[in-house]
């Protein structure tokens, strides 16, 4: 099973073809060549590596609480 996750740019790198990213505490590399104008600060979200759109802050917060509150359940 593939989940997209919410995740903030912390750091863009490689001709601003990939980034470090924030999946709430967890950082990983990803690749953003597919968002326009992605910047440092910006929420998306990512799958399988790829950001593949950007989210409103208030909207990515949301997003990375329901992802706590689902990873609380499941340990």
């Amino acid at each position: 099973m593939c989940l997209a996750a919410p995740a903030k740019i912390l750091e863009i790198f490689d001709e601003g073809n990939r980034a470090w990213a924030d999946y709430g505490g967890i950082k990983k590399k990803i690749v953003i060549s597919l968002i326009e104008n992605a910047q440092v600060g910006d929420y998306v979200i990512i799958h399988a590596g790829y950001a593949i759109e950007k989210l409103d802050e208030k909207q990515a917060l949301e997003n990375l609480e329901t992802w706590s509150e689902f990873l609380e359940t499941v340990k």
